[in-house]
């Protein structure tokens, strides 16, 4: 197997990690309260300022802060369904504005707090694996071992807790679990916190990689809802399985071509799966 090709699956396998983590919590938040939050993108850029703050600047031990950036993030998530989400639960709509004024807000505090330049972040470590030829980053293998576990994780907690069938059976029929005596409030606070937190870890984990600025979540909400609309609205391993589909197509073509021919083919498979498969991968069968 050629160096080429060993670090393209790598690299394909690492943006397929965080990827699915984003669009994850993107579907369960949709999936339970029914709202399209644009300021997912910057929940992620937050993700990755918490690193900043405290392993860049404070010296936190790594780990630490990519807990407290999931926590902070989880937080900043229950602001937005208090505040924000929860008044405006019947105007769908209306909460997607307030989303997007959300987005802003948080595009300015991070100006104010860290400034337009890139931030960059010290690597956890400098050893580096090598294998067949191909430089494998411990940093990327971090990403890709923490995504397996937090989705299966996750998975586990919606299939096997009561909470978690409490989140199913809201992001089928809201009115139908009301009715069972599950607290729709409840729920959408859990599902906004978790949402929100994968997002979080997901910028915080990548953040000694990507050089975190104030603007990095746009870019990465579009793929998110190009990986989403593939996967099957609402259906959670559909995300998982189109973050694979879609990483591994858009490394390939960036590695023999360039990023705007992969972007643009992105679009192209998203298009040509609508065409197939109105509902995407997974739509028809699952939602959350």
């Amino acid at each position: 197997m050629s160096a080429l090709l060993i670090q393209t699956v790598f690299n394909a396998a690492y943006a397929a990690s965080y990827m699915a983590l984003i669009a994850v919590g993107l579907v369960l938040i949709f999936g339970v309260m029914g709202v399209i939050n644009f300021a997912h993108g910057e929940l992620y850029m937050m993700g990755a300022y918490a690193v900043v703050a405290l392993y860049g600047a404070l010296d936190v031990p790594f780990p630490l802060a990519v807990l407290a950036g999931l926590v902070f993030v989880g937080c900043l998530g229950l602001l937005m369904e208090v505040g924000l989400f929860r008044p405006l639960r019947e105007n769908p709509l209306g909460g997607l504005i307030a989303s997007i004024g959300f987005l802003l807000i948080l595009q300015s505090l991070a100006v104010l707090g860290f400034g337009l330049r890139m931030q960059n972040v010290l690597p956890v470590t400098k050893e580096r694996l090598v294998l067949g030829g191909a430089v494998l980053t411990y940093e990327r293998l971090i990403v890709i071992a923490a995504a397996v576990i937090v989705l299966t994780l996750l998975w586990l907690f919606l299939r096997k807790t009561r909470l978690g069938w409490a989140l199913r059976a809201v992001a089928q029929d809201r009115e139908a679990a009301a009715l069972q005596g599950i607290s729709v409030d409840r729920t959408a606070r859990y599902a906004m916190f978790i949402g929100a937190a994968l997002a979080g870890i997901a910028g915080a984990l990548t953040a000694p990689l990507v050089a975190p600025t104030p603007y990095m979540g746009h870019p990465v909400i579009v793929t998110a809802f190009i990986i989403i609309i593939v996967g099957g609205i609402g259906s959670l391993e559909g995300a998982v399985i189109a973050a694979i589909l879609y990483a591994l197509v858009d490394t390939v073509v960036t590695t023999l071509y360039d990023g705007v021919i992969a972007n643009i083919i992105g679009l192209l498979l998203m298009l040509g799966v609508l065409i197939v498969l109105p509902n995407g991968l997974f739509g028809a069968r699952e939602r959350a």
